[in-house]
């Protein structure tokens, strides 16, 4: 009974060096993996694009937003990835050393103390470099977005484990910059980019170069929902209609190329190239159905930049715009994102009526499409004026419904600043027309 004894108290004193080693090995690969993560995300943030940016905004995946969250404050983002990831290679440091000393003989540290250290050197430094720095830095600079997306919740619990260290060097690091006097760098924002154009090529440039280097500034942020021609706009041809119909219809609206759609816009069910008609002009009874090819859909948030290429590539002239309920919102053309570029088109269908009317210098006629930004641009303001009360509205009369809270009557009036807007013409739920009146300050009125 005593040997049995001895026997298992020695395989448990066995086993519990054994179990630590294990305990040990998997600590370390956890520290790993997350000092792997911490170091791919700090190069995946850091090398996002403005258009990755743009992006992540639009998006409605949790991460992506948390993504667009931490992105707004770079410099505690930054603080957050560097005191973490010191803190686990701390970690693995101290782990490292603990199973290196376990798993050497007794005594063989002490009598070996240097070629000992040199061993936990070498592991430690070939374990940190290659799978805590090399490895993730060369998968994120390939998948910058990918990782960014992957790594967000994660660097979210970091940031708010560490949020009182990094606050504390962030602004040490801001109390340091303001003592030194050092320049912070400042980015440019466009209308200080549209200034230095002017500047720079306004006195030897005609007004439509300068605005065609304008529009190639703006080109890349512009997304396809601020361009496109919304549902309410759009002609489109209805599925069960009979090839006369069609015919009469086509000529009527003038269109090279419609969208097909049955019970309603959010249902299409492609679109027809008119010209394919002429084959078959004098036919009654032709079935058009056979001439419907497929639709190209894209999102609302895509940026024209994008699109473009795309158009490009496939040789494509026409899209559809879907909203994030896949619904439709409009219609896009090659030739809307060009008109970014050099400015309105005109062919022998347009019509002459401009979008906007100047009566003087305080009183402006805009459609209600119109967008926001045109409206500031137009009436000589800056772009970010009704920034604070547009709300998610993009065009005038959705700003109208914004200030207002409430749908418009004819000759009805709301006022923002020294702003006001009077709505002139209603179609049945539409606001057509609004007019804009800038009034003086009540100081400059008096002088």
């Amino acid at each position: 009974m005593e040997s049995t004894g001895d026997n298992f108290t020695s395989l448990i004193l066995a086993a519990a060096p054994a179990s630590n080693t294990t305990i040990l090995i998997i600590v370390i690969l956890v520290l790993l993996l997350m000092s792997a993560i911490i170091a791919g995300a700090e190069t995946a943030y850091f090398s996002l694009s403005p258009k990755d940016i743009n992006y992540l905004k639009t998006k409605e995946r949790h991460n992506a937003r948390i993504a667009a969250q931490l992105l707004d404050h770079p410099k505690l983002l930054l603080a957050t990835l560097l005191v973490a990831n010191n803190f686990i290679n701390i970690a693995i440091v101290i782990s490292t050393n603990v199973l290196i000393n376990g798993i050497l003989p007794d005594g063989w540290t002490k009598d070996h103390a240097v070629i000992s250290f040199l061993i936990q050197i070498v592991v430690v430094t070939f374990l940190l470099v290659l799978f805590g720095e090399i490895l993730p830095k060369v998968y994120a600079t390939q998948n910058n977005l990918r990782m960014a997306l992957f790594s967000a919740q994660y660097i979210r619990i970091l940031m708010g484990i560490f949020k009182p260290i990094s606050s504390t060097l962030v602004s040490s690091t801001n109390f340091i910059e303001t003592r030194l006097g050092r320049r912070i760098t400042k980015n440019i924002s466009n209308e200080e980019f549209e200034h230095a154009i002017e500047i720079t090529v306004g006195h030897t440039a005609t007004r439509e170069e300068v605005n065609i280097f304008k529009g190639i500034l703006k080109f890349g942020n512009i997304t396809a929902k601020q361009v496109m021609r919304t549902r309410m706009d759009v002609s489109a041809l209805d599925y069960d209609l009979t090839f006369t119909e069609v015919r009469h219809y086509c000529l009527e609206v003038g269109y090279s190329r419609m969208p097909v759609f049955k019970e309603s816009l959010d249902k299409i069910a492609g679109m027809i190239h008119t010209k394919d008609f002429l084959p078959h002009i004098n036919k009654d009874d032709f079935n058009w159905h056979t001439l419907i090819r497929p639709a190209y859909f894209v999102h609302e948030g895509k940026l024209i930049e994008d699109l473009l290429k795309e158009f490009q590539h496939k040789r494509m002239h026409f899209a559809i715009v879907v909203d994030e309920f896949g619904g439709t919102s409009g219609i896009i053309t090659l030739e809307d994102i060009m008109e970014e570029i050099i400015g309105d088109i005109k062919d022998e269908f347009d019509e002459d009526d401009l979008h906007y009317k100047k009566i003087d210098d305080h009183n402006f006629v805009f459609e209600g499409k119109t967008l926001i930004n045109d409206v500031c641009r137009l009436i000589g303001q800056p772009s970010d004026t009704f920034d604070k009360v547009r709300g998610e509205s993009d065009s005038l009369a959705g700003l109208f419904l914004e200030i207002s809270g409430k749908f418009a009557a004819v000759n009805e009036s709301v006022k923002y600043d020294q702003y006001e807007f009077t709505v002139l013409a209603v179609d049945k739920m539409r606001i057509e027309r609004v007019k804009v009146t800038i009034h003086q300050p009540e100081g400059e009125q008096e002088e």
